[in-house]
């Protein structure tokens, strides 16, 4: 074999074995591939954050998010709080995402992948923007590699070459999504009556103790009676939980005459009065919080009852002795510790009644159906229906 012969030999065994090499490495599980950050710094920069925007096709902003005093808002939904926990748990995804692998710099390519500009009117992707930090973040999140074992790609957006970055990295897009949904949440156990004014009737149920299982129905009609003991029991949760799917100033969604009017009264005070209707297809409604000190006073001087240690708790199920001893230590000692006296408890529902006027001042909340429905009911809804008299021969 003369030397020509053994060079190209040679030449094509290390192309050979070049390509072998970089099989065996796209085929490397992405742990083993992952480097750098994708956002260095962002991790030590996070309280630094005071806006967050995301910029969809043809530059339009989707999603505006700014840090007041208050705390953060959605900028494009009339400044209503911003759900922080969800904010929070995005940015962080970006703060630990690291760079997979490159992929491509070719522009003509960028569509395939989704992290074109979004100046384009058919843009895939979207322009995340993080204000506030020394290096503001500008980043293209293109499409989920589904098919591809995970990641999401993505290119910073003054960087021709793009990236393939672990997590998913798409925001969510729609700005209601982002807003805070928690509204209120009283118990209908701590409910001691509710009032409800509907087309000109009045249905009140209540209480006289909290220790009651069912609700009673004031000013039952002659000659009828509840369709089931419990049958008022649900008016009592429309507090339960309460959640919103949107929120509008009060000025621009004004409550109709023909709105429908309740009212919550909590055993510790506590009242809340609700408007209600329905336009559009949507349920509306809009609140009110306040005390009624009388009822907040007689609260305030009952003793709550403490939790007593469970007799067998030494022998708790997947408990070690010696933790369950120490747990009934710990809850004697929480029942020897003296009740919280009438002012603290009275300071305590105050501050309750003012968390709710705030979350409340000023707007009207699209709320669910089920909720709506709770507050939409009349006596008829909770009797028994009329018999019907025998027709004459």
């Amino acid at each position: 074999m003369n030397a020509r012969t053994l060079g190209i030999v040679a030449a094509v065994t290390l192309a050979a074995l070049a390509a072998a090499i970089g099989l065996n490495h796209t085929r490397k599980p992405a742990s083993e591939l992952r480097s750098e950050p994708l956002v260095p710094g962002l991790k030590d920069e996070v309280n630094a954050i005071t806006k967050l925007s995301v910029i969809g096709a043809g530059n339009a902003p989707l999603v505006v998010l700014e840090r007041k005093d208050g705390g953060w808002v959605v900028a494009n939904r009339d400044g209503y709080p911003a759900d922080s926990g969800k904010l929070r748990e995005f940015v962080l995804k970006l703060a630990d995402a690291t760079v997979l692998e490159p992929k491509t710099a070719n522009a003509d390519r960028y569509p395939a992948i989704g992290v074109e500009d979004v100046g384009a009117a058919g843009a895939k992707g979207v322009r995340v923007e993080i204000d506030g930090p020394k290096t503001p973040v500008r980043l293209i999140v293109g499409t989920f590699n589904g098919a591809g074992g995970g990641g999401t790609f993505v290119r910073r957006a003054d960087e021709a070459q793009s990236f393939l970055a672990s997590g998913t990295l798409t925001p969510e897009k729609n700005p209601t999504e982002w807003l805070s949904r928690d509204l209120a949440d009283v118990p209908a156990a701590q409910i001691a009556e509710v009032t409800i004014d509907k087309a000109g009737k009045t249905l009140r149920v209540y209480k006289q103790d909290a220790a009651e299982e069912n609700f009673r129905i004031a000013d039952l009609p002659k000659g009828r009676e509840a369709s089931s003991p419990a049958a008022a029991n649900p008016l009592a949760s429309g507090l339960a939980g309460l959640r919103i799917d949107g929120a509008r100033p009060a000025s621009a969604a004004a409550a109709p005459e023909s709105a429908l009017k309740a009212r919550y009264a909590a055993f510790d005070g506590r009242v809340v009065e609700v408007t209600a209707w329905q336009a559009d297809g949507k349920h509306y409604a809009q609140f009110a919080a306040s005390l009624d000190e009388a009822r907040a006073d007689a609260h305030a001087q009952a003793t709550p009852a403490q939790p007593a240690p469970p007799a067998d708790a030494a022998n708790a199920v997947g408990q070690p002795a010696a933790d369950a001893k120490q747990a009934a230590g710990d809850t004697a000692a929480a029942a020897a510790a003296p009740a919280p006296d009438r002012a603290t408890r009275l300071a305590a529902v105050r501050t309750e009644v003012e968390t709710l006027q705030r979350r409340f001042a000023g707007w009207t909340f699209e709320i669910p159906a089920h909720k709506y429905a709770s507050f939409d009911k009349s006596i008829e809804d909770l009797l028994k229906p009329v018999d019907a008299k025998p027709a004459k021969k």
